[in-house]
């Protein structure tokens, strides 16, 4: 993930968790980071919580589940979309599934949980892949 400003607690997070070294030097990714201001709206005491190494592996899931292999842009999500019929299934590193749909020229991103997340900045490039950058913390079931 680069260093963008506005990704530092996503980036944090992704170092806390040790899914950062995990992933292959060599390897593409397609990564959905949710800004400091998303996270900012969270409980306090929730993402404090989330941070503290009690809670590696939950924070490992919750980071593997914004985190995809392969590098897509938002045209390779588009097009999966229109291939599936107007909702593409993605599978992340998590093992579990995103669902991308489009609203007029947006890509809306379902979770888990069933909660949905905007792309409200798409294709950005990072030194190993594509980042979106989304409204809302995508998380497993």
């Amino acid at each position: 993930m680069q260093a963008n400003p506005d990704l530092s607690t996503a980036s944090t997070l992704l170092g806390l968790s040790g899914v950062g070294a995990e992933l292959d030097v060599d390897g593409s990714y397609t990564a959905f980071a949710a800004t400091n201001e998303v996270y900012n709206k969270m409980d306090a005491e929730k993402l404090s919580e989330l941070m503290h190494a009690d809670n590696k592996d939950a924070l490992a899931d919750i980071t593997k589940y914004s985190l995809v292999e392969g590098s897509m842009t938002s045209a390779d999500i588009a097009k999966a979309i229109t291939d599936g019929g107007g909702t593409a299934s993605i599978t992340t590193l998590q093992g579990g599934v995103i669902k991308a749909s489009m609203e007029g020229d947006k890509i809306v991103l379902e979770d888990g949980a069933g909660n949905k997340a905007n792309v409200t900045q798409a294709d950005v490039e990072s030194t190993n892949g594509t980042l979106h950058v989304i409204d809302a913390i995508l998380m497993p079931k």
